[in-house]
């Protein structure tokens, strides 16, 4: 079972700075795109006629036919309604991830955003909620805490079992997937670029292929049509910063904020 589900983050209005919405600071700009920028993402996708899936929930019971499309975005920002509005216009069907420690703070949405999201038909599922920037090296106790706690919330919240969720930070493990199960969440995403899905104690653990600002609609619509050569680099580069992290441990957070606030990619 293969799916292509693309990583995206916040969509900031047309003359709006950055910070107004998510978290602050030039690391977490890198992943924000203004409106316009992210309309002409979408119009590359349906160019290409990517079949782009409302839900992952329901990709177990697939079997044949084309390698389907996901659409989710992290962290719950203000700017995720904007993004509902664009995809709105296609019909599709978005996965938000919210931060739920954040909600109703400067720059993320309030409750009744999030459950605007989701009586526009979006999946709403969890991104944590504090944002550890670790979270592979937390213990399982804390793991289970963030998942459990998170869900919980978002469920009282919506009225319904949330059980989707995404890793913050990009520090997954085999143990962060247990833990998850463990609370609840069926479907699990990372930001490890593969097509590939795999099962862990009852969660499906789905890769992303990230999404930056300045990422052209070219790239997009090529890995959202499966193109292999943008889809190995990314993987390749993030193989690189694997060992990076593994080596690094704090040392390479210092010094990846350090590249970014000097201008430079990391």
């Amino acid at each position: 079972m293969k799916t292509i589900a693309l990583g995206y983050h916040d969509v900031i209005g047309a003359g709006s700075p950055p910070d107004a919405s998510g978290f602050p600071g030039p690391t977490a700009a890198r992943y924000k795109l203004d409106a316009e920028e992210f309309g002409r993402h979408l119009s590359a996708i349906a160019e290409v006629h990517a079949p782009v899936l409302a839900d992952a929930r329901t990709l177990g019971a697939k079997s044949s036919g084309p390698i389907p499309l996901i659409l989710t975005f992290d962290d719950g920002g203000a700017g995720a309604l904007a993004a509902a509005d664009l995809l709105g216009r296609y019909g599709w069907g978005g996965h938000f991830l919210i931060t739920v420690g954040r909600i109703g703070t400067n720059g993320f949405l309030d409750k009744e955003g999030v459950r605007e999201l989701r009586r526009r038909g979006h999946v709403v599922g969890s991104h944590s909620c504090t944002h550890p920037e670790r979270m592979s090296l937390l213990t399982p106790e804390a793991q289970r805490d963030e998942w459990t706690k998170s869900v919980l919330i978002l469920s009282d919240m919506l009225g319904e079992q949330v059980d989707v969720a995404s890793v913050p930070g990009g520090y997954y493990s085999p143990v962060v997937a247990r833990t998850a199960s463990a609370s609840g969440i069926r479907t699990l995403f990372t930001s490890e670029p593969t097509s590939r899905l795999h099962d862990v104690d009852g969660c499906l653990v789905v890769g992303r292929y990230s999404v930056l600002r300045g990422t052209s609609p070219s790239a997009v619509a090529a890995i959202a049509s499966g193109r292999f050569p943008p889809r190995l680099r990314q993987t390749l580069l993030w193989n690189a910063k694997k060992t990076a992290k593994f080596v690094g441990g704090e040392s390479y957070l210092k010094v990846r904020r350090f590249i970014i606030a000097r201008g430079g990619q990391s």
